[in-house]
């Protein structure tokens, strides 16, 4: 594709309002980049309080995959609230949770056999973690757990023991045990199968890593820098867990829903996990909610071991169940995310080449969960955020990635249209033509331009 640079108006960062200011923790990070404050949100733009539009390729970090203020969730949520509908049921019997369930397994699990039971835990997907961590202990009366680099399974102390980000981990100020680190997939290189290093070391009495209660992985790394797992890799890796008597847990909350083509992003593989951890795009229209899927032997809970006061949110029953009926009752949506992945690819191998970048290594990720890489070097991050800021002033909002935030990550939601697509690819272009003459020329920091049409995939 070629991209068509349209007159982009830029924006101005603002003060940051004074109740921002004077009554918010400074532990506050995205609104640092998008220093703006929203009044409201349609589809795949985000309004300010002049009513200036913004696309938005950030989406809630893949919590919006079917944009903002989808119409028919919007629907079913406000009837809902007509009728006085429960708001919240803790764990009780509502006949919002009845739907919910009973449409999760009509539409998603039994058209691709899988037979699991649903733990709502509490509302955001740190705590699906948690649980599924305890869950793999509990069952297995282990307590190490395999995790690998550059993995990403939230901030809360056991998921953070299993995350790699080393900021979040604080520097090791903080004692985050029962967690051994393995490469994940690539990771030593492609001649490097880490899958093989991984049995070798379960199968060594003396390597000194524990038997595990559990392999923890995502079959792509969202906040890791969107490395991508083969599914030959995740075989391996599945009957490795089988092998050595561990649960196989798959952090689906960042790349599931269809964010990577398939509703979950392992289908691909052919594996079956036995947890499976979702949450973010899960409830549709942004409501928190999230849930342990367990394999039927493995629910040896006992009544309220694990629990949290939220975990009966209706509201999200509501919206989840009118969002799996509406996208996933058939095809459309899954061809829609293939045609929009391959215009966004398209689109970024153009920018890569633009600035002497091989898109065979500079695009990562898959479906519509893709990005730019840099080289992983120091310079990295001053360029890709260079870039974010002049995309933002552009209004445009994307975020990076990766170890040295290196990897500009475009979550676009998957509803978007092929025109409004181009023109956020036309504002990236844009922002980073500003970036790259910035840093003085190509990603190398030099004249050098790859050939057209080199590498693309």
């Amino acid at each position: 594709m070629t991209i068509t640079h349209t007159e982009t108006r830029t924006v101005s960062p603002l003060p940051v309002p004074n109740a921002f200011a004077r009554y918010e923790s400074g532990v506050r990070s995205y609104c640092r980049s998008f220093p703006r404050t929203f009044a409201r949100a349609e589809g795949a733009h985000l309004f300010d309080r002049d009513d200036q539009a913004f696309l938005d390729f950030l989406c809630g970090c893949s919590t919006l995959n079917y944009g903002h203020n989808h119409p028919v969730l919007k629907r079913a949520l406000i009837e809902y609230l007509e009728r006085d509908g429960v708001t919240c049921g803790l764990d009780m019997f509502t006949d919002a949770k009845e739907a919910f369930l009973r449409t999760l397994n009509q539409v998603i699990l039994k058209p691709r056999n899988m037979t699991y039971l649903a733990q709502f835990t509490g509302p955001t997907g740190t705590n699906a973690v948690e649980a599924a961590l305890k869950l793999a202990r509990k069952v297995t009366g282990r307590q190490n757990v395999i995790a690998f680099t550059n993995g990403f399974h939230g901030v809360s102390l056991g998921a953070l023991a299993a995350t790699g980000n080393g900021h979040h981990r604080m520097d090791g100020t903080l004692v985050l045990s029962g967690v051994t680190r393995m490469p994940f997939d690539g990771y030593l290189g492609p001649d490097v199968d880490t899958a093989d290093y991984l049995d070798a070391v379960l199968e060594d009495p003396s390597s000194g890593v524990d038997k595990p209660a559990a392999i923890l992985l995502e079959t792509v790394q969202g906040e890791g820098g969107l490395n991508v797992a083969g599914p030959g890799w995740f075989k391996r890796v599945e009957a490795i867990a089988r092998k050595h008597g561990a649960l196989l847990i798959v952090d689906d909350i960042q790349a599931g829903c269809g964010r990577t083509g398939t509703f979950f992003s392992f289908e691909h593989a052919g594996i079956q996990p036995d947890l499976i951890t979702l949450a973010k795009s899960l409830s549709g229209l942004g409501l928190p909610l999230s849930l342990v899927l367990i394999r039927p032997d493995l629910d040896v809970w006992s009544p309220g071991e694990h629990n949290g006061t939220f975990r009966g949110n209706c509201h999200a029953f509501v919206t989840a169940t009118a969002a799996l009926n509406h996208f996933w009752r058939d095809n459309e949506l899954t061809a829609r995310i293939a045609a929009r992945g391959a215009q966004l690819r398209a689109g970024l191998a153009e920018i890569a080449i633009a600035h002497g970048l091989d898109p065979r290594q500079a695009i990562k990720g898959r479906g519509m969960m893709l990005g730019l890489s840099l080289p992983q070097e120091a310079a990295s991050s001053a360029t890709t955020g260079q870039l974010t800021r002049a995309a933002f002033a552009r209004r445009l909002l994307i975020e990076t990635s990766g170890p040295y935030d290196e990897v500009v990550k475009v979550l676009a939601p998957l509803t978007i249209s092929g025109d409004e697509l181009a023109d956020g690819l036309s504002r990236l272009s844009q922002a980073a033509a500003e970036a790259f003459a910035a840093r003085g020329g190509d990603a190398s920091g030099t004249r050098n331009r790859a050939k057209p049409g080199a590498g693309v995939r």
